[in-house]
């Protein structure tokens, strides 16, 4: 049977910041928070294991609820900041994490999936990166060329986020909120039945209520309890077609690590 990957990156709320709207850091943990405290529910109701990529900041702050989480779900590295990064970060987020699940870390995804050297990565320890979204996005990135499943690179396993066949359109988290909800079902049926397994990728901020924030609609689109009911549709819909599995669990399970 396929599986199904639902990843969250467990993060401060930061976004605003790329447009130029000034919020404090004791926000931006809050609204995390508070989109973390909102889609807990949701993974318990379902019994379904996700992996989050959590920076050591937000963990440092929360680190009782990253700890309980750690039982049923795997935590991952997102590095040590959301908007401040050096190569040292990816050693010392792994430590903090490891320090508060008493568990492993053996993954990490960049913030906002910016390029980072694998020999950096396997030299603070990791045995995965989930840092590619191998399509274009413009002003971001173009990687058009890069395999669209899990490939090896300076023998560091990459598990890419998950894109169509052929077009390779991103189902991502602006995806998730943009596209028509059946156009995103369709597709992510359609990855399933070529690869084997999807993997997607959100954010916790997305499902409390950001509207009063300075963001693009695109970006805004689809918040808080409109974005919830969307995430347990999919939950629902997909249920029928793979098994919800952690990253590590799938990469275990297919003996890529």
């Amino acid at each position: 049977m396929s599986n199904i990957i639902l990843s969250f990156d467990v993060e401060e709320f930061d976004i605003p910041l790329e447009y130029n709207y000034a919020i404090p850091l004791a926000e931006q943990m809050e609204v995390g928070k508070r989109g973390l405290d909102a889609i807990i529910p949701i993974w318990e109701k379902y019994k379904i294991p996700t992996t989050l990529f959590t920076t050591a900041l937000f963990a440092q702050q929360y680190a009782d609820t990253i700890k309980a989480l750690s039982d049923t779900h795997e935590i991952a590295s997102h590095t040590f900041y959301h908007s401040n990064f050096e190569d040292a970060h990816l050693l010392e987020s792994k430590i903090v994490l490891e320090q508060i699940t008493g568990k492993p870390i053996t993954g990490l995804r960049m913030p906002r999936m910016r390029k980072v050297e694998m020999s950096a990565v396997q030299a603070a320890g990791y045995t995965y990166d989930s840092s590619i979204n191998p399509t274009f996005l413009p002003g971001r990135y173009n990687n058009f060329h890069l395999p669209r499943t899990v490939y090896k690179q300076q023998n560091m396993v990459r598990i890419p986020a998950s894109v169509s066949p052929v077009i390779r359109l991103p189902l991502f988290w602006l995806g998730f909120k943009n596209y028509p909800y059946y156009l995103f079902l369709q597709l992510c049926k359609q990855t399933l039945k070529k690869d084997g397994y999807i993997n997607l990728y959100f954010h916790p901020w997305e499902f409390t209520n950001i509207e009063n924030y300075n963001l693009p609609n695109y970006v805004k689109k689809h918040n808080g309890k409109v974005l919830q009911e969307r995430l347990e549709r999919l939950i629902n819909d997909l249920a029928n077609h793979g098994n919800f599995i952690t990253t590590n669990q799938y990469l275990t399970q297919q003996k890529f690590i």
